[in-house]
């Protein structure tokens, strides 16, 4: 828009949001969109709304230039509350023609959004038109122009690479350019915000660098060196006027010297056109775009240090019940009490305190957690200072000096403190109407909170100690984040290491429990300390809980768990898809003095409880099950896992392949059987393996097809990390063929209510996922098939993803057995009868049609009933028992068996 131009609110409201409309969206008939002069019946006078958009109940109040919009937000809101539900939308925009005020009306009493007009996109204004859009519209802007930043990146590493090939860089120099490009798109950003939020003149660096054709690179490689020099010492280095204009910033930002990369004319237009021209850069969410932009990093990179997306609303998941809740629950009760000098000097100590409060991620990436957690304490500030009297309005105490952060990668590092410099710019943005006019915030404060560096070695400079990332603070210290997962397959030999010295020796254990370590040693020392981590929620089952949380407990028990969030997925909405996030994690938060109810975030909703264990269920801190080899009753049978082929296919015959092979191999047949693998179980498909047990040399000599297939095994074997199989290449590792057994799958949809177990004979050979009970009678069937086995698996074993992985270690060998009647054993063989009869009664059903939630047979969900009320009084209990009350009478003989 024209800036000379003169608008009327009157006669070119309509035209300028139809014009806006079918510029924006390439829409042909913008009117068919958006309704003028909408009527509104407030308190039984009807009046107009200026535009109102049908689709998504957007209202928009239009002003003049020169117009209070804080004043038209009021007036457009009243419409929006006397509108009907059906008709009310999420935002409210007021507009002057040339910004637009985006209010929330979900946090409408959270300052709005603005937006030059000469900066609307498509994707900034995506609510306006599209039902369904429930982002942050800062969150919507955050993720496009991170977007921008990694088809910038793309960019210049594809010419890096093409470079590197022409000039055979070595790996050192290649990874130098790198790590410039990495610092030169930080640089950028803060250069693109600043011009955009009124730190730089408007189109400052954009007028700078679109000014200087052909000599792009030169003229960025000296402003970065003019930006780092205080305007009265410019003159030394040959500044030219425009060059002089620029503020000073310091901060470190500008201050190592880099390589600029090459940028050709592609490059220009990125960081000109779409970059600068159509990216609103002081609307972005410091808290997404960090994250958004750390994305931008190598994706192997990434992988290899366990670096996942943070969303702020999963940040909330952890900094709400870790301190924003009690603050914010603190500051509402003194809000409440009626307007006095005693209030008011409440307030002013609420500010005291938060101004004393330090917080640490000691895994910060690229410190999405330190800046969503600031702004969230600067809001409460700032909602302390209005309530005070204007007249004894202190000023601003809570500082980016409070956020420490450790980060293993200098990228990310440099990302945070940018990212927490840029909170701090529009947090005092808006303290403004609040607190008054503030200092310039360029020269940036210099900020070293941030250190590069692992969170698992020793930085003892500036308070930091090994065992505890030392801090001094006057109230409260709040440790956080989301430390990589790493399971012991991706962590490499330092990483290990760490795993070892934290645990003892065990280095089975995924890597993010060693900050746990830290944190439980860290907490355990000091009251005025509250820990909460984000973690693989493996660490919280199987045998992992046992390694972790066991060893963590006995050095340091007076530390307990405050709240949890049990398992849910992890996702993100980064623009590439193949970088987005999706595992499944766990919330820890821990102190020494937790609440008296406790926390408990469960997929229902929130359950307050006593105690929370170290399953992240209510129940006693030392109710774990610690994996063993032999079964913690001695009368129990012994479980084996299946044979596992070790062959990459060679003994092993699909059911597509097998005719044919039959066919061209017709001797083969009495060596080949069934074999069954956890989903051949499951869903009862067909697969064959050659069983060449009985098998002499000439035997298989005399079957071409046959002994192909063995010789490619010894070859595969004599390669492998157990070469010594290749001496017998025609037998599997194992090779255990029961006449009869009970076969056990080791994954298993958690949809189930049972996990399906069955018998099989001779005929099948199990493979090495399933488990194996060769000895096992009716009466061990019915136990294991009952609810109650089922309620032990569900609590103590391990998951892959969200589906239980039965361990025999840990779910099997630590399940305590009833001590049965004769009569109550023979009830349980008869009721165990029942439900293999149902099932024969439905001869072609697979186990996964018949333990389908949906698809269960009556006669079978029956016959599992009468099993479960017949086990459940071998063990003494009633019928109706809980499944909390099954377990925790379970752990009760687990303790009495092991002593523990």
């Amino acid at each position: 828009m024209d800036n000379q131009q003169v608008f009327s609110e009157k006669s070119d409201a309509q035209k300028f949001w139809l014009t806006l409309i079918r510029d924006t969206f390439g829409i042909i008939n913008p009117e068919d969109y958006i309704d003028f002069e909408k009527r509104v019946l407030i308190d039984g006078r009807t009046k107009f709304i200026d535009a109102y958009i049908p689709s998504t109940g957007v209202i928009i109040e239009q002003k003049s230039p020169g117009k209070d919009l804080h004043d038209a937000f009021v007036q457009a809101k009243n419409y929006h509350d006397w509108l009907p539900l059906s008709e009310r939308g999420r935002q409210i925009i007021t507009c002057d023609f040339f910004t637009l005020h985006i209010h929330d009306m979900e946090q409408p009493a959270e300052e709005p959004l603005i937006i030059n007009v000469d900066k609307v996109s498509k994707d900034n204004l995506s609510f306006l038109l599209t039902p369904g859009e429930t982002r942050p519209l800062e969150e919507i802007i955050s993720v496009k122009a991170g977007a921008t930043v990694d088809k910038l990146y793309k960019h210049l590493t594809a010419q890096l690479l093409q470079s590197a090939q022409e000039n055979n860089y070595t790996k050192n120099e290649y990874n130098k350019k790198l790590d410039d490009i990495n610092v030169f798109l930080v640089r950028l950003v803060f250069l693109l915000y600043a011009e955009d939020a009124g730190l730089f003149s408007k189109y400052q660096f954009h007028d700078y660098l679109k000014t200087r054709p052909k000599m792009e690179k030169e003229a960025v490689t000296k402003l970065f060196t003019i930006l780092d020099i205080p305007q009265p010492e410019r003159y030394k280095y040959h500044a030219d006027p425009e060059e002089k204009a620029f503020p000073y910033v310091n901060g470190g930002l500008f201050h190592e010297t880099i390589e600029v990369p090459y940028l050709d004319e592609d490059a220009v237009d990125i960081i000109i056109s779409e970059m600068s021209e159509k990216t609103d850069w002081k609307g972005i969410s410091p808290t997404v775009f960090g994250a958004v932009f750390e994305s931008t990093l190598n994706k192997h990179d990434r992988k290899q240090a366990g670096i996942h997306y943070t969303s702020p609303a999963n940040i909330h998941k952890l900094i709400d019940p870790l301190f924003l809740d009690e603050l914010t629950q603190t500051l509402n009760d003194i809000l409440n009490l009626p307007q006095s000098h005693e209030r008011t000097q409440k307030l002013l100590a609420f500010q005291d305190k938060l101004s004393r409060l330090k917080f640490l991620d000691p895994a910060c990436g690229s410190g999405n957690f330190l800046t969503e957690s600031f702004i969230s304490i600067r809001r409460l500030e700032n909602k302390a200072i209005s309530a005070i009297p204007q007249e004894e309005r202190p000023s601003v105490k809570v500082s980016i000096t409070q956020f420490h952060g450790i980060e293993a990668h200098d990228f990310a590092v440099n990302i945070a403190r940018t990212a927490l410099w840029i909170s701090d710019h529009q947090m005092w943005q808006e303290s403004q109407k609040i607190a008054g006019p503030h200092k310039s915030p360029l020269p940036l404060v210099d900020y070293h909170h941030i250190k590069e560096g692992s969170a698992m070695d020793e930085l003892p400079n500036e308070g930091w100690k090994l065992g505890g990332w030392k801090i001094p603070h006057d109230d409260m210290l709040y440790i956080m984040g989301n430390p990589p997962f790493l399971g012991r397959a991706k962590q490499d030999e330092k990483q290990k290491q760490d795993v070892r010295d934290a645990f003892g020796g065990k280095g089975v254990v995924d890597y993010v429990a060693c900050w746990f370590a830290k944190a439980f040693e860290y907490v355990s020392a000091d009251i005025n300390t509250k820990a909460a981590f984000v973690a693989t929620n493996s660490v919280v089952q199987g045998e992992q809980i046992g390694y972790i949380f066991r060893h963590l407990r006995r050095r340091w028990e007076n530390v307990k768990i405050d709240f949890a969030h049990q398992s849910f997925v992890w996702k993100n909405e980064l623009p590439d898809p193949k970088k987005m996030a999706h595992v499944h994690v766990v919330i820890i938060g821990m102190s020494t003095r937790p609440p008296e109810l406790r926390k408990l975030y469960t997929p229902e909703g929130l359950r307050l409880v006593k105690n929370i264990n170290f399953y992240l269920e209510e129940g006693p801190d030392d109710d774990i099950a610690e994996e063993r080899e032999t079964p913690v009753c001695e009368n129990a049978p012994f479980i084996r896992m299946g044979n596992m082929p070790a062959d990459q296919g060679k003994l092993i015959i699909k059911a597509e392949d097998y005719p044919e092979f039959i066919r061209r191999e017709p001797g083969a047949k009495r060596f080949i059987k069934r074999f069954m693998m956890g989903d051949e179980f499951i869903s009862n498909k067909m697969r064959y393996c050659l069983w060449l047990v009985n098998a002499g040399p000439q035997d298989i000599k005399d079957m071409p097809l046959v002994y192909r297939r063995v010789k490619e095994c010894k070859e595969i074997r004599l390669k492998s990390s157990q070469p010594q199989l290749a001496d017998t290449p025609h037998l599997f590792r194992e090779q255990m063929n029961p006449s009869r057994y009970i076969a056990i799958p080791k994954t298993s949809s958690e949809k189930r209510e049972y996990i399906p177990i069955a018998y099989l004979d001779a005929s099948v050979i199990p493979g090495d996922s399933l488990r194996i009970i060769p000895e096992a009678t009716l009466y061990h069937f019915g136990v294991l098939t009952s609810r109650v086995h089922m309620a032990w698996m569900r609590r103590v074993t391990g998951r892959m993803k969200s589906d239980y992985s039965y361990s025999k270690n840990v779910v099997y060998n630590t399940f305590a057995w009833p001590s049965p009647t004769p009569k109550q054993l023979r009830l349980i063989e008869h009721t165990a009868q029942n439900i293999l009869d149902a099932r024969a009664s439905h001869p072609h059903t697979s186990l996964a049609a018949l333990y389908d939630s949906v698809t269960m047979p009556a006669d079978l969900r029956t016959a599992h009933a009468g099993n479960d009320k017949a086990v459940c009084s071998a063990y003494g209990w009633p019928e109706d028992i809980t499944e909390n009350g099954i377990v925790d009478g379970l752990f009760r003989l687990y303790h009495k068996l092991t002593g523990r």
